[in-house]
């Protein structure tokens, strides 16, 4: 089929296809793109895959203008929680898949979409006509007809914009920003980026699982998956990014968690390459040491320093960034229809249509961030002479990690308490060397160790998910009992809450922000979305019990 005519004059054209397979159709489909001058700027393919872990995977690409979504689920499943105005259906290969399926297929069907059918049956082409498809007499073609009103397309965003800080989440903003051709100012109150919670020597990246695959599994799965492959693109780990992919092993904490995880092992197909259960003999030849109870090996994951990451992330922006370091905490106003940042002697910093808070614990201090309910946490990573451990081929994690040397330094912790205090702690420190003797199964392990290491400040929410999306407005709020009906402040957005996982949530949560702004396909399930919106505390607040003996 010629697609041209569908794409002429559009911005963007989305094609949603039943079946991926080897990806030959999609080549096709790219290649006649990329050589038609009426082409529009953006290429949008969401396809159904089965050989990947489950949900939506956004698979980064080399050339510019071209997404490819990935979705891993049942085609009725994947649609229900999909996000998109979708230009073309290729649906093909789903003869097994009922009829259910149609009634997503119209709610995320633009305006006279287009439908190339092969192989329906009777029931799914007469599901597809009550949606308000109208199909040719062969059956095979059909356009979207509904007169049912459609939602308004979002207005196109005015594409400037201030980030909030320079750590690893703010670097992430003004990267995915920068490659749809934003033009971003990025301010912190450090001379240079990275300088604070993103500061340390090294972070870890490792997956979670969960017997029941629940919500922050599911999210850290995607935001995982998402780094690495964005990493690849930005240069590589040991390469542009400085670390290294040598697998996390995470010890089980005693036998009965142990028979916890191996039931998660027997009941789930997880490939090797992303996680396997080691039992002890296994466990202890990989590690050289005692692993009484075996532990799950990562064998993509490791570690990398956050620096740079960020440092990789800002050269990808290229001249549409505009740095502003070193000025000093920032006053926050809306001044007409933009936000305006000024220093301490009133100065403007920064002056544009949008601003994203990046700035961490740092968003406490801004007042229409105030009333989000994010706490400060303290962590303490201890820096141990690589000479005083024994050599590691991994990064070893239970309760606490320890990496393998790099620079003639181990990183060992991380602690977690409200302590304000930014100077080394000894307790912390001792607390750090504890865990990693524990770990080590060697009580006189990193003994004398000196107190070196680094202190940062995590911003936390109590759900311990991140706070992704449009800040909203606590005070206009009222009744509000549905997360689209909540009143968000104007052109305000929050990437914050990264707890200790800013390392793989700050690419895939700048994507997702990124994505929405533009009223792109979102890279993530509907109902995953959900639970990051900042927006989630408002109904919370509102439902929360109240009274006398909302304690009891």
């Amino acid at each position: 089929m010629d697609y041209r005519e569908g794409w002429h004059n559009r911005a963007r054209f989305t094609v949603f296809d039943a079946h991926y397979g080897d990806g030959a159709a999609i080549r096709v489909l790219t290649d006649v793109w990329r050589t038609d001058p009426q082409r529009s700027p953006n290429l949008h393919v969401i396809a159904l895959c089965d050989h990947l872990l489950p949900g939506f995977h956004r698979m980064p690409q080399a050339e510019p203008g071209v997404t490819l979504d990935l979705l891993s689920a049942p085609l009725e499943d994947a649609l229900a929680q999909l996000t998109a105005r979708v230009d073309l259906f290729r649906l093909h290969d789903i003869e097994h898949a009922g009829t259910g399926f149609a009634r997503h297929v119209a709610r995320v069907a633009a305006q006279n979409a287009c439908l190339l059918a092969q192989g329906l049956t009777p029931d799914q082409v007469a599901a597809l006509t009550a949606q308000g498809f109208v199909f040719d007499a062969d059956g095979r073609r059909a356009r979207f007809a509904s007169r049912k009103p459609r939602p308004p397309a979002p207005p196109a965003p005015e594409r400037r914009v201030i980030v909030l800080g320079a750590g690893i989440a703010g670097a992430a903003a003004a990267e995915r920003l920068c490659a749809r051709g934003w033009q971003v100012t990025l301010v912190d109150r450090q001379p240079q980026p990275a300088m604070e919670a993103s500061g340390n020597l090294a972070g870890i990246f490792m997956p979670l699982l969960s017997k029941d695959d629940n919500v922050p599994t599911r999210l850290t799965r995607a935001a995982y998956l998402y780094a690495l492959r964005h990493w690849e693109r930005l240069g590589g780990i040991g390469r542009a990014i400085e670390g290294d992919t040598c697998g996390v092993l995470q010890l089980a904490r005693d036998a009965g968690h142990a028979d916890v995880q191996r039931a998660i092992a027997a009941d789930t197909s997880l490939p090797p390459d992303f996680a396997q259960w080691l039992e002890r003999p296994e466990a202890e030849a990989l590690l050289g040491l005692p692993a009484p109870d075996g532990g799950w090996l990562f064998r993509g994951a490791g570690w990398a320093r956050p620096g740079s990451v960020c440092e990789a992330m800002l050269a990808a922006c290229g001249g549409r960034l505009e740095r502003r370091f070193g000025v000093g905490d920032v006053r926050i106003e809306r001044d007409g229809e933009r936000w305006r940042l000024t220093d301490a002697q009133g100065a403007t910093v920064a002056c544009a249509p949008n601003l994203i808070l990046a700035n961490g614990a740092g968003a406490a201090d801004v007042p229409q961030a105030a009333p989000l309910p994010l706490t400060t946490l303290r962590g303490q990573v201890s820096h141990v002479p690589a000479d005083m451990v024994p050599k590691l081929p991994v990064v070893l994690c239970r309760e606490a990690y320890l990496t393998p040397a790099s620079g003639g330094v181990c990183s060992a912790g991380a602690t977690y308490d409200a302590d304000p205090n930014p100077d080394l702690s000894p307790q912390s420190h001792a607390e750090n060397l504890e865990r990693l003797r524990g770990l080590l199964s060697d009580p006189e392990a990193a003994r004398d160790a000196p107190l070196e290491g680094r202190v940062g400040f995590r911003s936390v929410a109590p759900d311990r998910l991140p706070l992704v999306g449009r800040l909203p407005d606590f005070a206009a709020a009222g009744t509000t009992e549905r997360l689209r009906d909540v009143p968000r402040h104007p052109g305000l957005y929050g990437l914050l809450g990264y707890a200790s996982r800013g390392l793989i949530w700050a690419g895939f949560a700048a994507e997702l922000l990124a994505a929405g702004i533009e009223g792109e396909p979102l890279p993530l399930e509907s109902s995953l979305v959900d639970a990051l919106d900042p927006a989630r505390f408002v109904l919370r607040a509102r439902r929360a019990p109240r009274g006398p003996d909302a304690e009891n």
